[in-house]
């Protein structure tokens, strides 16, 4: 099992930046891909992005194509999201999780660890 702990979030106005950061330990973490998922409250949580184990692959969801980056340093057991171009909306709390192996995934099922999430609220 991967713990994970995420930090970073907080209060955002819209159009801003803020980048968020998951700590990993136990198993190697370098051997599972990661991700970033996110939910606001009343709301399922959904898909926001995911690193394949190295690194080399990324995938993100279409809301925020081209505005967030995931990325990920293994030696230092730490994946991040910056995020970009932030657009206003009530809070929500993003979780960071280790896949069940190193190939990219999107789907909630197919991550076996998670953080215990960071709020983060965009104000307008």
């Amino acid at each position: 099992q991967v713990q994970l702990v995420e930090s970073g979030g907080g209060l955002v106005q819209a159009g801003g930046s803020l980048r968020l950061s998951c700590a990993a330990s136990g198993r190697t973490f370098s051997s599972y891909a990661g991700g970033w998922f996110r939910q606001a409250p009343g709301k399922e949580r959904e898909f926001v992005s995911a690193i394949g184990r190295s690194g080399g692959v990324t995938i993100y969801a279409d809301s925020v194509k081209d505005r967030f980056t995931i990325s990920r340093d293994n030696a230092k057991n730490t994946v991040y999201l910056q995020m970009t171009s932030v657009k206003p909306g009530g809070p929500a709390v993003y979780y960071c999780a280790a896949a069940r192996s190193g190939v990219v995934r999107t789907k909630i099922a197919e991550f076996g660890s998670w953080g215990q999430g960071t709020q983060v609220t965009v104000s307008s």
